[in-house]
């Protein structure tokens, strides 16, 4: 049987690319979508077209009873979970802390925090040898933005990946000794839709001057770093925040 694999918003950007190179390491894929079913299912229909097994699955990561339907399907439909990519996220339009609404915090942490926080949960309730798992591997998805602020653009958004650094640190030495390692990934200027969900979608081409190598980053080339983390050739990696950033 494959090993299964959960990638959180992985109908576009860093989550499609992860699931169709995890399709090829040899995975059985769960693609999560929070609306766009229909860029999910088109990810479903090429992860199929390499032969390989996935389904979409619909969950909002920030409403927890939808984190559980999605772990629940999981396990009646393809068993055992054995790796989870925490990738869903949002950004927001770009505004000083001064003008920030508490509306938009929210959105910001129930989703970047909250969520990878729950679905952790569940995978370590799945994937723990304390519990009768067999172990298994967690990637989360931070940024370059958690070391550098973003001021003047989304203090929220760094605050947010600065929480998940935390997070991968201590829940890597939490569950160590479980069979499960923990790690982060942390991508700098990435040509991906992001940008345009938050009002700058040529923000990418625009900082290529300020990227020691000159360019923005492809979600292939994240998906890599994610799979590397994944894989049996990083058994000894766990807690680390690899970045991912042209040196950013």
């Amino acid at each position: 049987m494959k090993p299964v694999i959960l990638i959180t918003g992985a109908s576009r950007g860093i989550g499609a690319a992860t699931a169709l190179q995890a399709a090829r390491a040899g995975y059985t894929v769960v693609v999560n979508y929070h609306t766009n079913a229909r860029a999910a299912n088109e990810v479903v229909r090429q992860i199929g077209a390499l032969g390989a097994n996935a389904i979409a699955v619909q969950a909002d990561v920030a409403k927890e009873e939808q984190v559980l339907a999605m772990f629940a399907t999981i396990d009646v439909q393809l068993g055992p979970l054995c790796a989870l990519v925490n990738s869903a996220g949002v950004v927001d339009l770009a505004s000083r802390v001064d003008a920030m609404t508490v509306t938009r915090l929210k959105r910001m942490f129930d989703t970047n925090v909250i969520g990878s926080i729950v679905c952790a949960r569940e995978a370590v309730l799945r994937m723990s040898t304390r519990r009768g798992g067999a172990g298994g591997a967690i990637v989360n998805l931070s940024s370059v933005a958690a070391t550098l602020g973003s001021p003047g653009q989304y203090v929220d958004y760094a605050a947010s990946k600065g929480a998940i650094d935390t997070f991968t640190v201590g829940l890597a030495r939490e569950v160590a000794a479980e069979g499960i390692r923990v790690n982060a990934v942390r991508p700098g200027v990435i040509d991906t839709g992001i940008h345009a969900s938050g009002g700058q979608p040529e923000r990418a081409q625009q900082l290529s001057a300020s990227i020691p190598m000159h360019r923005p980053g492809t979600a292939d080339e994240v998906a890599s770093a994610i799979l590397w983390l994944l894989g049996s050739d990083a058994s000894y990696t766990t807690g680390a925040l690899l970045d991912v950033g042209g040196g950013r």
